[in-house]
Parts: C-alpha cells; sequence; structure tokens
C-alpha cells in the first residue's frame, strides 16, 4: 500500500465494482447508498481532513474520533451506526510488540471508514482478500474478520514471552546468572505493557459482541464472540506469563541473596579469627621499650604458639555458639 496523499487504499466491498480499489480520482464525493465500500485513510494527512470534513453522513464528533491521535480501545453505538477503536501488535521491523498500533473505524452498515497513522499488517491482510475477490462483502463481515486479524496477530507475540519465561524458569532451576535480571524484568516490562493496552480492548470487543446492531448478522455475531473469546485466552496468558516471571525473577533474587549471605557469612567468619590475632600483632609491634621477650630467643616461637591457642579458642567457642 501506498500513501495516496492521505488516502492509503480504497475498495468497493460488494456490487457490481466488487474488488475495485478506490483512489483519490476515483473515490465518490459522498457515500454511496447502495453497494459498500471501504475508505482507509492516514488521519495525519490534510487530505483526509477535509474529506472527513465535507461528509455531511458523518457527524462531528464521529469526524474528531477518526482523527484523534491519542485513543483508547472502545466501542460506540451511535444511530445504528458502530464507531469503534482497537489496537494491535506492533509487527513493524524494528519495533517493540508491546508499542500498539491503533486503528479507528465507523460504519453505517453500508459503509466503512476507517483511520491509521503506523502500518498495520491486519490491514495489509484485508486488502489482499479483498484484491483476490475473498474479502467481506458487508460492513458487519469486515468488522468481524479485522478484529479476528488483529486478535490473531496477538499469537505469536504472547507464546514468545511465555517461551522466554519457560526458559528462563529452566535456567534458574539449574543455575544462577546476574544477566537473567535484566532479561526477566524486560518480559514483566512487555507482559504488564500489552496486558495495560489490552484490558480496555477486551471491554470494547465484549461490548461489541453484546450489543444488538441491526446489520450484524448472526454469523458476523458468532465470529465476533470467537474472538473476543481468544482475546480473553490471550489476556489470561499474559497475566499467567507476568506471574511466572515474578515468581522467576523473586527466586533468582533470593538465590542471589543467599549467595552473596554465604560468602559474606565466611567473610565474617575470617575477619573474626583474625581480629584478636591483628590486635595482638599490633600491640606487640608498636617500636616504645619494654617489649616482652626482646631478649629471649624464643620469644617468637612462644609468641606462635600462643596465637595457635588463641585461634583454637575462637574455634571452639564458635563451635558451641554453632556459628558453623
Amino acid at each position: 500500500m501506498k500513501d495516496n496523499k492521505g488516502l492509503i487504499c480504497g475498495f468497493y466491498l460488494s456490487g457490481d465494482n466488487k474488488g475495485t480499489p478506490i483512489d483519490w480520482q476515483s473515490i465518490p464525493e459522498q457515500l454511496p447508498e447502495n453497494g459498500a465500500v471501504w475508505l482507509h485513510f492516514d488521519y495525519t494527512h490534510k487530505n483526509s481532513k477535509l474529506w472527513l470534513e465535507k461528509q455531511g453522513s458523518i457527524e462531528g464528533f464521529i469526524c474528531e474520533a477518526l482523527l484523534e491521535d491519542e485513543t483508547r480501545p472502545r466501542t460506540s453505538f451511535v444511530s445504528n451506526g458502530l464507531l469503534l477503536s482497537l489496537r494491535g501488535v506492533n509487527l513493524n521491523p524494528s519495533s517493540d510488540p508491546e508499542d500498539m498500533v491503533s486503528i479507528r473505524l465507523w460504519s453505517d452498515g453500508k459503509n466503512v471508514i476507517s483511520t491509521q497513522r503506523r502500518t498495520l499488517l491486519s490491514i495489509n491482510e484485508m486488502t489482499s482478500l479483498i484484491s483476490l475477490k475473498k474479502g467481506p462483502e458487508s460492513p458487519g463481515q469486515f468488522v468481524a474478520i479485522l478484529t479476528e486479524s488483529l486478535i490473531d496477530r496477538m499469537k505469536g507475540t504472547i507464546q514468545d514471552i511465555e517461551d522466554k519465561v519457560a526458559r528462563i524458569e529452566e535456567i534458574v532451576l539449574d543455575s544462577e546468572s546476574y544477566s537473567l535480571r535484566s532479561e526477566i524484568a524486560n518480559l514483566r516490562r512487555q507482559a504488564i505493557s500489552l496486558r495495560r493496552y489490552l484490558s480496555p480492548q477486551r471491554e470494547a470487543m465484549s461490548q461489541l459482541q453484546n450489543d444488538r446492531i441491526d446489520w450484524f448478522t448472526q454469523s458476523d455475531r458468532i465470529h465476533i464472540r470467537e474472538t473476543n473469546d481468544s482475546l480473553i485466552r490471550y489476556i489470561e496468558d499474559l497475566d499467567l506469563a507476568r506471574d511466572r516471571a515474578a515468581v522467576t525473577q523473586e527466586e533468582l533474587v533470593n538465590r542471589l541473596s543467599e549467595q552473596l549471605n554465604k560468602r559474606m557469612y565466611v567473610l565474617s567468619i575470617v575477619a573474626a579469627v583474625f581480629l584478636p590475632l591483628g590486635f595482638l600483632t599490633g600491640l606487640l609491634g608498636i617500636n616504645v621499650g619494654g617489649i616482652p621477650g626482646v631478649d629471649n630467643p624464643y620469644a617468637f616461637t612462644i609468641f606462635l604458639f600462643f596465637l595457635v591457642v588463641v585461634v583454637g579458642i575462637q574455634v571452639w567457642i564458635f563451635k558451641i555458639k554453632k556459628w558453623f
């Protein structure tokens, strides 16, 4: 898809022109009453705003919602029309999956208007289906297929997070590594971020499933219900991955803390053993008169024996107190 000065793509969904592309030269000035069309805009382009504002069938607040830069997933029903805002996982190259991509959609049951800023692979898939004449033939089918495509593309990202958490759990059970802490923290951040974005999307999908729209067929409703069930399952998987990552991180921190405590314990014992020895050698090493044993040739040997006795007494006391 190429940016056609604001119009990313457009197609006739039904009628004699079904599957025919629409560009700025063939775009209808007013939305047709018969024969559904789909027009997909880059909402950041001024031509998109100008065209949407000219449409008498699109109310002002709907136009503002389609052009809004920041939005959260939601479903709104206005005069038997549907205003839908959803997010998809960002699968574009060199992008973080949790940096979600938004799409805004309006349909009055006859035509579909949607907007985006960044590339959404689900839209690419939709255009391919329509070009092959395998795409939706009504706005209800369009919404059902689009939501399913958005949710299904989350599966790979969520499974990747689960696999990484499972791998780290196995490594932690076998060994301890300080380098794993940053990896676990990054996985928890991804899971929390995706969970935060998908929670309102679950509410929007539930509302889309439960509220009645005349131009939704029974098949469309079943399709949307299955998609909503998949979304709920993915959110539950994210919750599980997040909790497993938290437990794994806690276990890793506990093991690293235990290692550190053991090393500090050994150092403390060594320091306790050499503390009186250092005091005695320091005391006898001062350069003043009256140091005992200066003229005795056996004084050094006697002093070493005395130090061994002191160490033996210390070890005996440590054993009694069960310090080691």
